[in-house]
């Protein structure tokens, strides 16, 4: 990924897919996703969903960098599922997104090759259902300012047109917001100007 590179492509809402293979079921589902805390919560879905299947393997990618994932294979033999759900998203340059694939064990074994296939095949589906879109790779910052200074921190959010996350007008006042990170220096640089603005920054979404 180049310096300057700072777009990806994901998926903008879930979406499914289904792949059959002597009686197996292999149901995939794609989520668009950026807080590894929310794993347990679509897992635990899944689950209540689909509570006869056998296996609820799953792989994610976060952020454009190849090096962010984490794959799972939940019992299936090492290596036959959640890599082949990773390497599909690799393929398809895809990031920000969880896969989790339900497998409904149709009584005949399908073998290394066949099982690698299958979670392949469905994540295939999956994705090709959804519609991918591009979207910025984004900063999220916080600013802590007086009251006084309300109308120019406001003046550079709206000339820069940075999506506010929260905001909080006391006495002491605080805005989060989420910035593009071509657009950082130049905003950062304007804010850092307001006089007794503490700037933070958070994350990378």
């Amino acid at each position: 990924m180049s310096l300057f590179e700072d777009t990806y492509r994901t998926i903008d809402e879930p979406s499914e897919g289904i792949f059959r293979d002597k009686g197996s079921k292999f149901i995939a589902y794609a989520y668009p996703f950026k807080d590894e805390n929310s794993i347990k919560d679509i897992i635990a879905e899944l689950k209540s969903l689909h509570p006869k299947a056998r296996h609820h393997c799953w792989a994610y990618r976060l952020t454009p960098d190849r090096t962010v994932f984490r794959v799972n294979d939940d019992g299936e033999p090492s290596g036959t599922a959640g890599r082949p759900i990773l390497n599909v998203l690799l393929s398809m340059d895809v990031t920000n997104i969880m896969v989790v694939v339900v497998r409904y064990f149709g009584g005949t074994l399908l073998g290394v090759p066949g099982l690698i296939n299958a979670y392949k095949t469905a994540t295939q589906e999956a994705l090709e259902a959804g519609s991918i879109v591009e979207k910025t790779v984004n900063d999220v910052y916080e600013v802590a300012f007086d009251y006084m200074q309300m109308n120019d921190v406001m003046r550079i959010v709206k000339d820069s047109d940075l999506q506010v996350l929260s905001q909080d007008f006391d006495t002491n006042c605080k805005i989060t917001f989420e910035i593009r990170k071509l657009q950082v220096n130049e905003v950062i640089g304007r804010l850092e100007k307001v006089d007794q603005a503490k700037i933070k920054y958070l994350r990378t979404i």
